[in-house]
C-alpha cells in the first residue's frame, strides 16, 4: 500500500505534466504561466456551455463555484439565470461570499463574477446563513474518467466541500461538476481519502457523466487536517457550531 507521501508526490507529478502540456499546446489562458493554479484555458466558454445544457444546472438555485478564472463564465451565467451563488474565497481566508443577483446592478453581473467584484458586490456569510446548495463547481487540475480528481494541491476544495457537509448546507446527493479541457483528462488519478470525487466533467468537446457516480467524503477528517488549516476562522467556526450542538 502506498504511503501519503508517495500518492502525493504522484499527484504533483501529473499537475507537473498537465501544467507544461497546456503551455506548450498553446491553449494556457491569463493568469500565465498556469503552473500552481487552477490553469485557465481556450474554450472555458464552451465548456461552461455545456454544463449549462444539463438538467443538474438548470434545476439549480443555489450554486457553490470556485473563484478561479476558468469558471468565471460560470459564476457570471448563474447570476444572469438569477442563481445564488456560493463563492468561497481564496484559501478560505475570509470563509464564504454569497452572491445574491437580486441586490447586485445587472450590469456589474460581470465584475460581480470576479475576485475582487465578488468582494465588494457579495456579502460574507456565516455558515448557520448558507442556504442548501443545489449544485457544486469546482476548478481541477487533472481528472479521470471514474471521477478522481487532482486540484492544484491546497487542498481548499476538500475542505470547503467538507466543512459546506458537516454545516448541512451539501447533501450527500448534491452534484459536482468541474470545466477542464479535455488535455486535463488523464487515464488514472491517485486518491486519498479526502479527496472530493467529481460526477459531471464538461470540457469544450463533450459532456462526462460519471456513472456509477462516486462516494464523496462525508465531512472533515479532522485526524488529518493540517495545523494551518485549523487555524481558519471558518473551521474555528465550525467547531463553535459543533460545540453548540452537541
Amino acid at each position: 500500500m502506498r504511503s501519503r507521501e508517495e500518492v502525493k508526490r504522484e499527484k504533483q507529478v501529473i499537475r507537473e505534466r498537465i501544467w507544461r502540456i497546456l503551455e506548450d499546446r498553446g491553449v494556457a489562458r491569463f493568469p500565465r504561466p498556469v503552473y500552481g493554479r487552477i490553469p485557465n484555458f481556450e474554450g472555458a466558454e464552451r465548456a461552461a456551455g455545456r454544463l449549462f445544457l444539463t438538467k443538474t444546472w438548470t434545476s439549480a438555485r443555489v450554486v457553490k463555484i470556485n473563484p478561479d478564472s476558468p469558471q468565471k463564465p460560470i459564476r457570471y451565467r448563474a447570476l444572469k439565470e438569477e442563481k445564488i451563488v456560493i463563492m468561497p474565497t481564496p484559501k478560505l481566508v475570509h470563509g464564504f461570499l454569497i452572491l445574491d443577483p437580486r441586490i447586485i446592478p445587472e450590469r456589474k453581473y460581470g465584475f460581480a463574477a470576479t475576485i475582487r467584484g465578488a468582494f465588494l458586490y457579495g456579502r460574507r456569510v456565516k455558515l448557520v446563513e448558507i442556504p442548501t446548495i443545489d449544485l457544486v463547481v469546482t476548478g481541477s487540475v487533472a481528472v479521470d474518467l471514474s471521477g478522481g480528481r487532482i486540484g492544484k494541491g491546497g487542498g481548499y476544495s476538500e475542505l470547503e466541500y467538507a466543512i459546506l457537509r458537516e454545516v448541512g448546507a451539501i447533501e450527500k446527493d448534491v452534484y459536482v461538476a468541474t470545466t477542464i479541457h479535455d488535455l486535463q483528462l488523464v487515464d488514472k488519478v491517485p486518491l486519498e481519502e479526502h479527496d472530493l470525487k467529481i460526477d459531471i466533467i464538461a470540457t469544450p468537446s463533450r459532456l462526462h457523466f460519471i456513472k456509477p457516480r462516486p462516494l464523496k467524503p462525508p465531512g472533515i477528517l479532522w485526524e488529518i487536517l493540517d495545523s494551518d488549516k485549523k487555524k481558519l476562522s471558518v473551521v474555528k467556526e465550525l467547531l463553535e457550531i459543533k460545540k453548540k450542538s452537541r
